[in-house]
């Protein structure tokens, strides 16, 4: 149940625009007006996933701090692992104003944001001052205006090498024209080539592994998947993120703001990710690691994730309607799970439904 300092704070900032609440949060957890409420400890949740111990499996996805200005105090709310970015080489104003929307009635947002960023050289300075252990990845992206996308996504990796804990390659954004389209199996090929053989260079100067995952969209056709899984078999990568926003808009009550364009995320996005999902485990086998993002509002839809095929999960738009005393909720949701189902790990329960989600059609 939301507490009664997550409803007071969700009235106050649904009093204002979605672009200037979000500014807002922002500055409560920097001010440390919102309080540190992480969670009990419970070593069944750990997970070793690419490398990375995560205290637990719950994370907060890219979108939110863009600009790495709050992440420690987002792994403080309770979260295994946080995500910055996406974020671009040089700094960009995104798409025009407005371009949130709440979909009260769904509990979802539409954006179409179109990485909005400062560029690299000011989240490296914020990470820098970051603990060393502190469990930050890097989500990085293109410009909209770049003459070389994949040098752009090179140049994510090199820059930020010393100071992330893992890198995600977004090409799953819906609001930056022609991204998606490095999806595509010639395209994909060249991106992670390039990608990983930046990783392995910095590699070896560093003598530090750092981790590579790859963000694909929901809305891929069952080919799609298909060559996705290819591509990223045939490479060094260390993991998928399943799934971005989507373009699709079924069975939403808000039809108004449904006709806004751009990537729908929140509740209504949990069913059409988790296929994803499943048929990307399906595709890929056991091995490799794959972080479940769409949906997550409870334990119980983060728990589905894992019974999905998830090794982690991520969320993001669902803390707009639940507050910052989600995340803590969820962990120790997925404690009382552990002891309802008698499993000594969360990790007993991946790909208990895999197909149950990957025979659905997407």
């Amino acid at each position: 149940m939301m507490s009664l300092f997550s409803a007071l704070g969700r009235k106050g900032l649904f009093l204002f625009d979605p672009e200037t609440a979000h500014g807002l949060s922002i500055a409560a957890l920097k001010t440390g007006l919102v309080p540190a409420c992480p969670a009990k400890a419970d070593p069944r949740l750990a997970q070793t996933v690419a490398g990375l111990a995560f205290p637990n499996p719950l994370g907060m996805a890219a979108g939110y701090d863009k600009n790495a200005e709050v992440p420690e105090a987002l792994l403080r709310l309770g979260f295994g692992f946080t995500e910055i970015g996406t974020v671009t080489p040089r700094a960009q104003a995104g798409n025009p104003k407005p371009r949130i929307f709440r979909l009260i009635e769904d509990d979802a947002v539409i954006n179409r944001l179109g990485f909005n960023n400062e560029g690299h050289a000011a989240a490296l300075q914020r990470l820098k001052a970051c603990k060393r252990d502190a469990l930050i990845g890097v989500n990085i992206g293109a410009n909209k205006d770049s003459e070389d996308r994949i040098a752009d996504y090179v140049a994510g990796i090199r820059t930020f090498y010393d100071v992330a804990r893992y890198f995600t390659a977004n090409i799953s954004s819906p609001n930056t024209p022609g991204l998606r389209d490095l999806q595509a199996k010639e395209s994909l090929h060249a991106l992670l080539s390039a990608v990983l053989a930046a990783r392995a260079e910095e590699q070896a100067r560093s003598g530090r592994a750092v981790p590579v995952f790859l963000k694909i969209a929901p809305d891929l056709t069952e080919e799609g998947l298909d060559d996705i899984a290819e591509v990223a078999l045939a490479h060094p990568l260390d993991g998928l993120i399943v799934s971005n926003t989507t373009l699709s808009r079924d069975g939403l009550r808000d039809t108004r703001q449904a006709g806004e364009s751009g990537g729908l995320s929140g509740k209504p996005l949990f069913e059409k990710s988790t296929i994803a999902l499943a048929k990307m485990r399906r595709r890929v086998g056991e091995t490799l690691p794959i972080i479940g993002v769409g949906g997550v509002s409870s334990a119980e839809t983060a728990a589905e994730k894992i019974r999905a095929g998830a090794n982690l999960v991520q969320l993001y738009s669902c803390m707009v309607y639940a507050g910052p005393t989600l995340p803590g909720e969820i962990v120790t949701g997925l404690s009382r799970i552990c002891d309802r189902e008698q499993i000594g790990s969360i990790a007993a329960l991946r790909g208990t439904r895999t197909a149950h989600w990957a025979d659905r059609a997407l």
